[in-house]
């Protein structure tokens, strides 16, 4: 089993007993790592990128125990304190956990975005949360124009909610 296979079933373990929380991780990962081989992020880049979409939420537990609610900047308060024990625990690279717990502290933060992985992370998310939280279509619109940016990213935006004529200006 591999580094990722060991954190996703961490995650799992962390997140036992929310289902919600776990089917949510899960999508998100699935989604980034579509989006990374689209836009062909080195294997390197790919592996921080899904570690980080398997982990991005980790501060919701954390926040709803300590304020009693787990708005986004909570959550990226919250998050890379377990994250940063779990990664440890399963021997990543010190600088790959920096990294990885920078795209937790960052997920709901859409300006100066940089790096593919965060990119590519925020992108994934969004296509979840725009399913989940059923958005109206004027959301996935603004989506569209104001969070992605990939190629690969706006291709599943689009071809998920039927869109055809919209354009997401780079």
């Amino acid at each position: 089993m591999n580094k990722l296979d060991k954190l996703m079933e961490r995650m799992i373990e962390f997140d036992g007993g929310d289902p919600k929380r776990i089917q949510h991780f899960i999508k998100v990962h699935s989604f980034a790592q579509q989006i990374g081989v689209g836009e062909g992020l080195d294997v390197h880049t790919q592996e921080l990128l899904e570690a980080a979409a398997i982990v991005h939420d980790i501060g919701i537990h954390p926040a709803e125990t300590k304020y009693g609610r787990c708005d986004g900047r909570l959550q990226e308060q919250e998050g890379p304190k377990p994250a940063k024990e779990i990664l440890k625990e399963l021997d990543f690279p010190e600088s790959d956990i920096e990294r990885i717990c920078f795209l937790i502290a960052h997920h709901h933060t859409y300006e100066n975005v940089e790096g593919m992985d965060y990119r590519i992370l925020l992108e994934a998310d969004f296509l979840v949360n725009l399913y989940e939280d059923a958005l109206p279509e004027s959301a996935i619109h603004a989506a569209l124009q104001n969070i992605f940016r990939t190629e690969t990213g706006i291709r599943i935006c689009k071809t998920m909610y039927g869109i055809q004529d919209e354009g997401a200006e780079k």
